[in-house]
């Protein structure tokens, strides 16, 4: 991009520089190059991503969009300034939700809006969403910065993403194949992922004073900031491969609603995920919010994964072959519960 012509001084005594968002594009080159594929047609500085899918590999194609943010997740972001790994929950965001349909996501977009431009946080925004996309295998091939003073305070932001994945049309994954008798698989989340911080900050009150994050409660063998701030779980890779070897039902990203509005989303009507919460590896980061904000059992599953990232519907015939494939892949995988027939969708017991 030249904008070495670009200069509007009255535009800068406003609150906008201009050519800071030059210097961030500069920057941020680097890490996006990490994520090309040969089908990125271009790079970036145009007005748009330019990406051949190669639609003539498949018979019947159907493209696949998700969005989604990072919400307030960001807060702790800027109260531990550390800003290069809130890139890869956005992506995590869109690319989870995706691979729920059986699609492979192609391409990303990023929207960062913010107060006051400072190239290098930028910078360190993109190498995050740059390392989310590598881990998902898709390309980044463009995006936006807004500088918006007065909108935002100066040392914050807000950063969303859009994704689009491709799959076969009679390879997508349709919910109404699951039976009674199927059975349910775990594949563990890294912590709290992007969902449930407004009450994690109110329960904490780190709006008023952030010191707890530096602290180290039991059990905990970290400091709470670096607990809540490990970046969501990217489940693409492994999920494409699971795929591959056995015939994968239905899927849910386990997001915001917890278990109760995410796992009846992979449910036909008329069928109940009976959940065994004794077989549950729940994350000891959970059990400091509970017992610190006195949460009752219920409104933790339905708001937090509760280690949960992705719960994936197979056959119990294909149960040792999909946890073997899994484990290849570095996914600590295990069966939590089962399918029946009932009227209530998610049954814990």
């Amino acid at each position: 991009m030249n904008g070495q012509n670009s200069y509007s001084k009255s535009y800068r005594e406003s609150g906008v520089d201009i050519t800071a968002g030059y210097r961030a594009v500069e920057l941020m080159k680097r890490h996006i190059a990490r994520t090309a594929v040969p089908s990125v047609v271009d790079g970036i500085g145009g007005f748009g991503g330019i990406f051949d899918p190669g639609a003539d590999k498949y018979r019947h194609p159907l493209l696949v969009g998700g969005t989604d943010g990072v919400g307030t997740k960001l807060k702790i972001a800027f109260m531990m300034e550390r800003h290069d790994t809130v890139g890869i929950d956005c992506v995590a965001m869109c690319v989870n939700d995706i691979i729920c349909c059986g699609a492979k996501p192609l391409f990303f977009l990023d929207y960062i809006a913010l107060g006051k431009n400072i190239p290098e946080k930028v910078a360190e925004i993109v190498s995050g969403v740059a390392e989310g996309c590598v881990q998902a295998g898709c390309a980044l091939i463009g995006g936006e910065t807004a500088e918006m003073p007065g909108f935002y305070p100066e040392n914050e932001y807000d950063l969303a993403g859009f994704s689009v994945g491709i799959v076969e049309k009679d390879l997508m994954l349709d919910r109404n194949s699951v039976e009674a008798g199927d059975i349910l698989i775990a594949l563990p989340s890294s912590g709290v992922h992007s969902n449930g911080f407004s009450l994690v900050r109110s329960i904490f009150r780190l709006d008023e004073d952030q010191s707890a994050l530096d602290k180290r409660p039991e059990p905990l063998d970290e400091t709470l900031g670096e607990a809540l701030l490990r970046p969501t779980s990217i489940y693409v890779k492994p999920m494409l491969a699971l795929f591959e070897t056995v015939t994968v039902k239905s899927v849910a990203h386990i997001t915001g609603g917890g278990f109760y509005e995410n796992i009846p989303r992979c449910l036909p009507d008329g069928m109940c995920a009976v959940i065994e919460k004794s077989s549950l590896r729940i994350p000891p980061i959970f059990d400091v919010i509970r017992s610190n904000g006195r949460i009752d059992e219920h409104d933790m599953f339905n708001t937090f994964n509760m280690g949960v990232g992705m719960c994936v519907v197979i056959s119990p015939d294909d149960e040792a072959k999909a946890l073997d494939r899994l484990a290849a892949d570095g996914v600590p995988a295990y069966r939590i519960g089962t399918i029946a027939s009932g009227q209530e969708p998610v049954v814990l017991r």
